[in-house]
């Protein structure tokens, strides 16, 4: 499938078939966020992989009930624990980078999951701690998001974006593009 096609294409889903995703397609995807760039190629990532129900459902106590992603973890038939080990990373500019390392790495999962027929959905509306505790998850790693991931059951609409004359500029902040 062609990259673009998979960017403008990918949606997040949040309601899955209850069809077992194949390990090959997983250690797919897995792979491609592993090829991800990072800072100064640290590869602060790490990617716990839930298949197993009850290790799934141990998950629903850290999402609050009003998140509409929530049913998505219960009903997914796998669920990929995106984290980071800040100390395998780097603070430049008051900026940490494990967070912009790990999150180019999910979304390789995301479009990757897309290209091979899979949905996701990222996640960030948990308790990080719950979540941590739940799957053993050690101090001094984060949890960075969370993505169900399995066959959609839904085929959502694009969501509206801003018009790349609104956030995009040449050369000087604020200037677009002349036209010809």
């Amino acid at each position: 499938m062609d990259i673009f096609k998979v960017i403008s294409d990918r949606r997040s889903i949040r309601k899955y078939k209850d069809i077992p995703v194949e390990r090959e397609k997983i250690e797919q995807i897995l792979n491609a966020a592993r090829l991800a760039p990072s800072w100064k190629n640290m590869q602060c990532w790490r990617f716990l992989v839930l298949t197993e129900s009850d290790r799934r459902e141990s998950l629903l106590a850290a999402f609050p009930e009003d998140n509409p992603g929530k049913k998505a973890i219960a009903m997914a038939p796998c669920i990929i624990v995106v984290c980071a080990d800040p100390a395998e990373s780097g603070i430049e500019n008051g900026i940490e980078y494990y967070i912009g390392d790990t999150a180019i790495a999910f979304e390789h999962i995301c479009l990757a999951a897309h290209g091979l027929g899979l949905g996701s959905c990222w996640m960030g509306w948990y308790d990080e701690q719950k979540i941590k505790g739940a799957l053993g998850i050690p101090d001094g790693i984060r949890v960075v998001g969370v993505t169900p991931l399995g066959y959609p059951d839904q085929e959502p609409k694009p969501r509206p974006r801003k018009d790349l004359s609104e956030i995009a500029f040449y050369e000087q902040w604020g200037a677009h593009a002349r036209q010809g």
